[in-house]
């Protein structure tokens, strides 16, 4: 085989173990989701929120609540952690004292999957990075709800 060949081919090898779909990402990939967010398309008379911070350097901490007028009618925390050798999304509701742990199937720069198939419902949560918009999709069987956010000022 000619050098050129091996070259080529050895650069090909490199290329295509590098753009492999990695869930083990770095913490940094996150970084899109920080800050405080408001929901678009809430019911009438809601206003739902999401905050999150960066806790440690694997660990991203959220909180999520829905007001309808001034009273809070739904909250729950969320956690985003590198546990181990994966990253798990764990959702803690009110009166909960266990989370609920999805674990990251997809990792790609603004957006991820996770997913636990025993939850009842959701199965599957999903975030997405779009311009300057957050979304937020659960699902899980026939239902899907579909949370658009944009930046709280």
């Amino acid at each position: 085989m000619k050098t050129t060949t091996k070259i080529l081919l050895l650069v090909f090898m490199i290329l295509a173990i590098s753009c492999k779909n990695d869930t083990s990402t770095s913490a940094s990939s996150f970084e899109w989701i920080l800050g405080d967010w408001v929901r678009l398309n809430d019911k009438e008379n809601h206003t739902t929120y999401e905050s999150w911070k960066q806790h440690v350097e694997n660990e991203y901490i959220g909180f999520s609540y829905t007001l309808k007028e001034n009273d809070t009618i739904w909250q729950e925390n969320v956690r985003l952690v590198k546990e181990n050798d994966y990253w798990s999304l764990n959702i803690t509701g009110e009166g909960e004292n266990e989370p609920t742990k999805f674990k990251l199937t997809e990792i790609e720069s603004g957006k991820f999957v996770s997913e636990n198939p025993e939850n009842e419902f959701p199965k599957k949560i999903e975030y997405l990075k779009n311009g300057k918009k957050l979304q937020a999709k659960i699902s899980g069987g026939e239902m899907e709800i579909t949370f658009d956010f944009k930046k709280k000022n």
